[in-house]
């Protein structure tokens, strides 16, 4: 058996079951459990036993993770019924999370569509901007782009920090300052986060392809130049997770999910933005932290551990939103240097999560497994940060990046 052929048996075994996985299970899932009947749009959390929670809110990131997903599956599989779901998401977030006086979009809504949390959260924001464009991207619909040009607007103004770089992580609902912080547990009230911004990046990625302007050119410019000088930590090759206004770290702790998520969306950003100084750049950045997590994050089992410190390992439960990332991350870094071994962490990140994450009897994804591989419980399928962006998305790109493989291996027989 040559090479080619080699490949051509496993990328096509491989896009086979990420297919089936994507249509008949994820997808599927949120078709079919998530729909709220009584008050539009879709239900806020669902427990681990696939029970509606009664009366919980409905927040941004779940709404606009939603609207992205389907966009994107409409965008790419062409199937009428991804498109009445992203519509679904799209008119209500429109109806009950724009708003209307002060520009930008509520961080929570209640159950029956009112503000619950006003306040002007950039994650948020920033997950509506990726919404947007991918619906835009879906559909043509105009009204989507604006939206999302208004809110990147609402960001470089109220935002952005001119004197030192980068984005505040929130805001009052008219877009005041604002200290308070969703985004975790910890008590640094962090002027800047990686999370946020790495979340801004991969949104303006999504406006480039659609609106291509020097204005937002610059923008995206100088946030991966900023991720590349104070996000990445040049050492070690991790994201340092937390800063104050002048970029001074406030954490030690390594996410190894986040630094395989960002090392693709690294190389994603600068290579939709088409400057061949940040490609490269990018690139070998990429690499390295491909690398560092490769060494230092991956268990026996091919799954990939929570978070670590100085110390070593301090959260051995793998999440499920890490081993979709894995596998993109890995696959990529692949993609850029060739070399085997991540193409063998990625097909182990996949293999680890048909084995243990992915949910065969009641569908969708478990949110965690211990090191055993024994599912966790309490956090349910859905809620405010259980949706189906991760893991439709590690689909998303497989499907087009094994499609890449097939191809390239088909023109070198």
């Amino acid at each position: 058996m040559t090479a080619n052929t080699d490949s051509n048996v496993w990328a096509e075994a491989w896009r086979h079951d990420i297919h089936s996985e994507l249509t008949n299970n994820i997808l599927a899932y949120w078709m079919n459990h998530t729909i709220d009947l009584a008050h539009g749009g879709f239900v806020g959390e669902i427990d681990d036993n696939n029970e509606i929670v009664p009366n919980a809110d409905k927040s941004l990131v779940l709404n606009t993770r939603i609207l992205w997903t389907f966009a994107a599956a409409y965008r790419l599989i062409k199937d009428e019924a991804h498109l009445r779901i992203a519509d679904r998401a799209y008119d209500y977030i429109v109806q009950h999370f724009v708003d209307q006086d002060y520009g930008g979009l509520y961080w929570m809504v209640d159950a029956q569509g009112s503000p619950a949390q006003a306040q002007k959260i950039v994650y948020g924001q920033a997950f509506s901007i990726y919404a947007m464009t991918e619906y835009y991207r879906a559909t043509g619909k105009q009204d989507a782009l604006d939206l999302a040009i208004g809110i990147y607007d609402l960001l470089e103004t109220h935002s952005c920090d001119k004197a030192n770089g980068g984005y505040f992580e929130s805001h009052t609902r008219d877009w005041q300052p604002n200290d308070i912080s969703e985004l975790s547990s910890n008590t640094l009230h962090e002027k800047k986060s990686m999370n946020t911004h790495l979340h801004v990046l991969e949104a303006y990625t999504n406006l480039f392809r659609v609106w291509p302007t020097d204005r937002l050119r610059q923008s995206q410019s100088e946030l991966i130049a900023m991720t590349l000088e104070h996000i990445v930590d040049r050492e070690s090759s991790h994201f340092k997770l937390f800063f104050d206004e002048r970029w001074n770290s406030l954490s030690g702790h390594i996410s190894y999910g986040h630094d395989i998520e960002g090392s693709w969306l690294i190389a994603e950003a600068a290579e939709v933005l088409g400057n061949p100084e940040l490609i490269a750049s990018a690139n070998a950045t990429a690499i390295r932290m491909s690398e560092a997590v490769l060494l230092e994050g991956i268990d026996n089992d091919g799954g990939i551990l929570n978070e670590a410190d100085a110390s070593g390992i301090i959260d051995s439960n793998k999440d499920w939103w890490p081993q979709a990332e894995a596998v993109v991350g890995f696959y990529n870094a692949y993609e850029l240097s060739g070399d085997s071994r991540y193409l063998d962490a990625a097909r182990a990140s996949w293999a680890f999560t048909d084995r243990y994450i992915i949910d065969h009897q009641q569908g969708e994804w478990f949110w965690s497994v211990t090191r055993e591989g024994i599912p966790t419980t309490g956090k349910g399928k859905v809620n405010a940060w259980k949706c189906p962006y991760h893991n439709s998305r590690a689909c998303f790109e497989m499907l087009e990046r094994l499609e890449r493989t097939l191809a390239h291996t088909a023109s070198n027989q």
